[in-house]
């Protein structure tokens, strides 16, 4: 099974770029229909995780996937499944 990856490590402090790359992610998923994304925020403090759920969580973006996965032996990775 095909999957995308997107480390935000790199830019974590970077509001703007963050929604532009899992923008971008979720636009690449649907374009090429890979059924997986996984995002790695990374564990910190948890306020970029907290982020890319509010992103993920927002009605146009909600409507374009099928479910979110969060890791339960990795907290800093969450999971966002298609269904194509």
């Amino acid at each position: 099974m095909a999957k995308l990856k997107l480390d935000l490590h790199e830019i974590y402090n970077k509001g703007y770029q963050i929604d532009a790359e899992l923008n971008r992610i979720v636009e690449e998923a649907i374009e090429k229909k890979i059924a997986l994304v996984e995002i790695i925020p990374g564990k910190g403090s948890g306020q970029l995780k907290k982020k890319v759920l509010r992103f993920l969580n927002q009605g146009h973006i909600k409507k374009l996937y099928h479910r979110i996965e969060k890791d339960d032996k990795n907290f800093g990775r969450v999971f966002i499944h298609f269904k194509f």
